[in-house]
């Protein structure tokens, strides 16, 4: 366990002692006063430390939205501490298909207002955090298992165990287009008629 002590410049030098005579003799030409200076010091104690308690961590499981050439879903795994990332975090840092090509380009960055990162949760859902305002204001019709990525904490920093989601990048598409038509049909109704 290292413990900190500091020292007053008075008391404990940072320089030579040969630097610090040549500096005293110039001491009339400085023309601010001269301020304390301050030195850490680090000091092993001889006392253990004690190791800190592990954090729980959650598995997940994600199953890809396509089936590989063989028929069979791939699954890809990847573990995050309980309650520090956002699924969609966790997804990106583990290079993880979570975007379909156009949502990759134009997705809002994890505002929760495009609807490109819509997961469904088929096991796990008790680990994860309840739906944000967002979620239920973009997801009001959906199914309970579906969950914006961008929105979904995993864990709570407490619990752990598995979650297993899937992406779903026709959804997504689905969701990216019905948006983009209702914004055109509102710059479109703004226009002066002829």
């Amino acid at each position: 366990m290292a413990t900190s002590l500091n020292f007053s410049a008075n008391q404990v030098s940072t320089q030579p002692p040969e630097l610090c005579l040549r500096r005293s003799s110039f001491k009339s030409k400085l023309s601010s006063p001269r301020r304390p200076k301050f030195v850490s010091f680090a000091v092993n104690s001889t006392e253990p430390s004690s190791p800190e308690p592990e954090k729980p961590e959650i598995e997940l499981e994600f199953i890809a939205p396509r089936a590989g050439d063989d028929g069979s879903y791939p699954v890809e795994r990847a573990k995050a501490i309980s309650g520090e990332k956002l699924l969609r975090n966790i997804m990106l840092d583990n290079k993880i298909e979570l975007y379909a090509t156009y949502g990759k380009v134009m997705n809002c960055g994890g505002g929760g207002s495009c609807g490109t990162c819509i997961v469904e949760i088929i096991d796990g859902k008790d680990l994860l955090n309840e739906r944000t305002n967002t979620e239920l204001r973009y997801l009001k019709k959906k199914p309970e298992s579906w969950r914006l990525a961008c929105q979904t904490i995993v864990g709570n920093k407490e619990n752990s165990g598995k979650v297993c989601s899937r992406t779903m990048f026709l959804l997504n598409l689905l969701a990216f287009l019905q948006k983009e038509m209702r914004v055109t049909s509102l710059n479109h109704s703004k226009l002066p008629s002829r």
